[in-house]
């Protein structure tokens, strides 16, 4: 299914601010970094059809986990000829929006509870070649009841039909401070679960991994690290607390 309307301007002062990557500012670290972590995504992506749906989360609040859905999405929509939809599933704090400087709107949890509502209608086109952003919608207390329900698949079934080289990124909230992340853990073929080096507990993580448990393929972002034994500095990225 085609994804179009009204382009919407991505705030790259907003961007530049967050520490955050910047379309056509030219490669950066961060940039690069984020490079890497897209081909191990793209890589995976060619399993299935789950697989071209990336959940991003992490075991708490202020891990980074929206920085890392945000740069990964504007790295993936640098591909050539691909489509990358930035899913903001954190319904209780949606931040996607605002990080972006996008309008306030209609979204996903909207399309779950309206079946008259064609979720397409409600995703965002951006003025970055290949990046869309599906807002969270209207909040709710039981989105968790929303995202249990045969709704859901029927929904995200829409957004890739048609396009089999469309990427799902969802922005969930932390797994061990609301339940929308392991319902959707249902849904997505692979998994980034962000870590903060200092403050982390292997507890926290391990924690996570078990709520994610239904996602076959759950992968680590360490941000935050000050240190590599290599001297390598990629990962060492600190951003925007999601």
């Amino acid at each position: 299914m085609e994804l179009g309307g009204e382009r919407h301007p991505i705030d790259r002062d907003r961007l530049y601010d967050l520490g955050m990557i910047v379309p056509e500012a030219g490669a950066t670290a961060l940039l690069e970094e984020f490079r890497i972590i897209k081909r191990q995504v793209l890589a995976a992506a060619n399993a299935s059809a789950a697989s071209r749906r990336i959940l991003v989360c992490s075991p708490l609040p202020g891990d980074g986990k929206t920085f890392c859905a945000t740069n990964l999405a504007i790295a993936m929509a640098g591909e050539r000829d691909g489509e990358v939809v930035l899913i903001d599933a954190d319904f209780g704090k949606p931040s996607i929006l605002s990080t972006l400087g996008l309008p306030q709107g209609p979204g996903l949890m909207d399309a779950l509870a309206d079946p008259a509502l064609p979720v397409e209608n409600l995703v965002l086109a951006t003025d970055i070649p290949g990046l869309f952003v599906l807002p969270a919608g209207s909040r709710t207390t039981a989105d968790s009841e929303w995202l249990a329900s045969a709704r859901t698949a029927e929904v995200l079934d829409r957004l890739t039909r048609g396009a089999p080289h469309r990427i799902l990124i969802f922005d969930s909230p932390p797994a061990l401070a609301a339940s929308p992340a392991a319902d959707l853990a249902r849904h997505v073929g692979q998994a980034i679960l962000v870590a903060r080096a200092d403050r982390t507990g292997r507890s926290a993580l391990e924690d996570a991994v078990q709520l994610l448990g239904a996602c076959p393929d759950i992968k680590f972002i360490l941000n935050g690290t000050h240190f590599s034994p290599s001297g390598r500095r990629f990962g060492t990225y600190y951003g925007y607390e999601g």
